[in-house]
């Protein structure tokens, strides 16, 4: 706001500095009128400029009060706005430091108030030199203005620009004063003709100077980028424990041969710190470095449903979590390139707005996210958010999970993938809809259908055989109101055996879920949220026996701010009939989790 005042300031009629000649001679003494100045609006600047130009070139038909004598203005004003200049680049580059240098000077400087009286400046005695052009300038124009503790600091320098500034003020004020019919000094009005005539080499380049400056100053702010990397990290301190009568089992065996859980209460951590970096403003490189040491807690109850959803084994040991780009293509495309831990939620709206984060969101693994779509291969891939109109959108990726290596049933064609999409809706702001689709594939040996979240049998049916699977899925998210929404999703898996003794054999596996949340209850960006739902369960095996019973996991949180910075998330969740298999005893876990982002 301050450059664009001044720039127009600047282009005030000529008549600007033949006025601020005409009473150099008292004002030039003054610090402080080029702040009271820089704070008029760019509308009252353009106001006052127009003003002053139509109301001096139609000066020789004006009576001034007081005088007979009509006082005539030659055109050389005119003449001088219109006049071209060719400017150099040195010159150029003279005039952006002044200007930099005034926005230093000005923008440092406290605001001033309008002085009605010199005897309110106590730093002005009568004794001063400049005492009695102050007091004209005060109390005849009224256009001095002195700092706010009663100071006029008359013996600081001043450059140009700012006294040129200072005296447009003291124009207006003048004229306002022969708009209202005051009266003004003829010979005044002749030192002012005289002085825009002596000036209108001057003035005529200055117009094409700032106009020059203006447009390059326009292109560094719109190009001005910096490619500074920004750190964010999170860090996550844990105090959780896992409870039961006995351990989960899939075996069938007799619930007095089963061991007791590791019911130990443990206090752990993870950190992250993602690196992100930007080339041109709308791209971002992301690098995350992590260490942790937060159990999975699937060995200590034996069922993988319990798991975490902030897990972070590996003793504290720091690894490169993740690196990924991103970077625009035109107003509708985004592409995605991961080289580590890559997946299709980091491409896809998984449609849990409020609990689907790690750090911040559900502490079970399985009710984050729905595992048919978004648990599957993971590690390098593309991806794609395509943009179709504000309601609708799609977001596709291929990922490949040992794309990094040479070795047979490896790399990015022949291993482990997955090709994936999925459709947004959204047409409406509180309801938005996800429909996916996608295909997976796994050479043999270790086979995770279920992203590590259901039954061993969801996991892997056919026995570790090369399988296959088509991926189906359906979530939303709905605001019932601006503090209440409930969400949830279904997915389906329909795997094949692709070799072995399995060869051809089907299986069906199912999941769903279900929230309600309630925001802003106790704090504002609180939550209290449920979700329960069934983790993966084979409903139909060829060739085998699916899942006989159904297990279901319910969940409670509360996460509740601190500060902008600090988050405490205490809740539980419960496991019925673990592992799909009603022998199984519940399994209860408790969690305070407390996150801190920086």
């Amino acid at each position: 706001m301050m450059s664009k005042i001044f720039w127009n300031t600047l282009k005030v009629s000529p008549a600007l500095l033949g006025a601020s000649l005409l009473v150099a001679s008292s004002a030039y003494a003054s610090g402080g009128v080029p702040e009271q100045t820089a704070n008029t609006t760019t509308s009252e600047a353009t106001a006052s400029r127009e003003t002053g130009v139509n109301y001096l070139t139609n000066l020789p038909q004006a009576k001034v009060e007081g005088t007979s004598a009509a006082v005539e203005f030659s055109p050389s004003f005119e003449l001088a706005q219109q006049a071209p200049t060719e400017t150099t680049t040195a010159e150029s580059a003279e005039m952006l430091e002044q200007i930099d240098l005034y926005n230093q000077e000005v923008l440092g400087t406290e605001s001033l108030d309008q002085v009605t009286n010199v005897s309110q400046l106590r730093d002005v005695s009568p004794g001063d030199w400049a005492y009695e052009a102050l007091r004209s300038l005060v109390e005849r124009y009224g256009c001095i203005a002195g700092y706010p503790d009663g100071t006029y600091r008359g013996n600081r320098p001043t450059t140009r620009y700012e006294f040129a500034a200072g005296l447009n003020a003291c124009l207006d004020q003048i004229v306002r004063l022969i708009e209202g019919g005051a009266g003004i000094d003829p010979e005044e009005l002749a030192t002012l003709e005289r002085l825009i005539a002596e000036f209108e080499a001057e003035l005529a380049t200055l117009g094409t100077r700032v106009d020059n400056l203006e447009g390059r100053v326009a292109f560094l702010e719109d190009h001005q980028f910096s490619t500074t990397t920004k750190l964010r990290g999170e860090a996550i301190f844990a105090v959780a424990g896992a409870f039961g009568d006995s351990r989960a089992d899939q075996l069938g065996l007799d619930e007095d041969d089963r061991d007791d859980p590791d019911d130990e209460i443990t206090f752990s951590d993870r950190v992250r710190l993602n690196f992100d970096a930007s080339f041109t403003g709308k791209d971002r490189l992301r690098v995350r470095l992590q260490a942790g040491n937060t159990p999975e807690l699937d060995e200590a109850t034996g069922t993988e449903t319990a798991r975490l959803g902030f897990e972070a084994t590996g003793g504290n040991d720091v690894t490169i979590n993740d690196i990924t780009y991103r970077f625009p293509f035109g107003d509708k495309l985004r592409f995605w390139v991961g080289a580590n831990g890559f997946d299709f939620n980091d491409v896809a709206n998984t449609h849990n707005p409020l609990l689907q984060s790690s750090g911040t969101g559900f502490l079970s693994r399985f009710n984050r996210r729905n595992p048919a779509i978004y648990r599957n291969s993971s590690n390098q891939g593309v991806g794609v958010n395509v943009n179709l109109s504000e309601a609708l959108g799609i977001d596709l990726g291929y990922f490949v999970d040992d794309g990094n290596s040479p070795s047979d049933k490896d790399g990015i064609f022949n291993g482990e993938y997955t090709a994936i999409g999925q459709v947004n809706f959204q047409p409406f702001d509180a309801l938005s809809l996800g429909f996916a689709a996608g295909y997976s594939y796994y050479p043999g040996g270790e086979v995770d259908l279920s992203g590590s979240t259901g039954s061993p049998l969801a996991k892997d049916p056919f026995d570790g055989d090369a399988t296959s699977a088509w991926r189906f899925g359906i979530q939303g998210d709905f605001k019932v109101t601006e503090t209440i929404s409930i969400g949830g999703w279904g997915g389906l898996l329909l795997a094949e055996s692709e070799s072995g003794a399995t060869d051809g054999d089907e299986a069906d596996i199912w999941n769903f879920a279900g929230r309600i949340a309630f925001s802003d209850l106790g704090k504002e960006g609180a939550v209290l949220a449920f979700a329960g739902g069934m983790p993966p369960k084979v409903t139909d095996l060829d060739g085998g026996d699916d899942d006989e019973d159904t297990s279901f996991i319910v969940e409670a949180v509360y996460k509740y701010p601190l500060n902008d910075n600090i988050l405490i998330t205490p809740g539980a969740y419960v496991i019925f009939d673990p592992n799909h298999n009603d022998d199984n005893q519940e399994i209860w876990v408790g969690v305070i989790r407390t996150t801190f982002k920086f």
